[in-house]
């Protein structure tokens, strides 16, 4: 993990996302995607990045590096990486914090700028901070449990 508190850090976070954002939202996004973000009403403008009083990133590591230089291969890092991220999401709201998942596409300016070694590359980036009075959550229709679950019972006893 890497916490950003340093204002002229985040901005610079801020800029580099948003020139990957607006990149994505201008040339890589399919029109079918686009739609897909539609309800979400958002843009490549990401202001929270600044207005956060923290940002964390959670890098991953494919491999890790022994003393003599050789790599170690390191297994179930987006499993371990994906239990992590939920763990903290979960304690930051117990908190009282607020937080979201940013993913710009690609996340490399994360590493640059964070100058985090080769061996750790971006996962995700969590600006925290208590809610804003003027916070905007959009309001999505969540499928119903018995479109998600499939329960295996035993058989019932005779």
């Amino acid at each position: 993990f890497a916490l950003v508190t340093d204002p002229d850090l985040k901005r610079q976070i801020r800029e580099a996302a948003e020139a990957e954002e607006r990149a994505t939202y201008e040339h890589r996004m399919s029109d079918e995607w686009r739609a897909a973000l539609a309800p979400l009403g958002t843009d490549w403008h990401k202001p929270f990045l600044e207005l956060a009083p923290v940002l964390i990133v959670l890098f991953r590591q494919d491999f890790g590096v022994r003393p003599d230089g050789t790599r170690r291969k390191h297994y179930y890092v987006q499993e371990s990486c994906g239990i992590a991220l939920g763990l903290l999401i979960a304690a930051l709201h117990h908190a009282g914090l607020v937080t979201l998942t940013h993913t710009p596409s690609p996340m490399a300016f994360l590493a640059r700028l964070l100058a985090r070694p080769e061996n750790e590359k971006p996962f995700i980036l969590l600006p925290v901070g208590y809610p804003s009075a003027y916070c905007e959550v959009p309001d999505l229709a969540r499928k119903p449990l018995a479109e998600i679950l499939v329960e295996y019972a035993a058989p019932a006893s005779e």
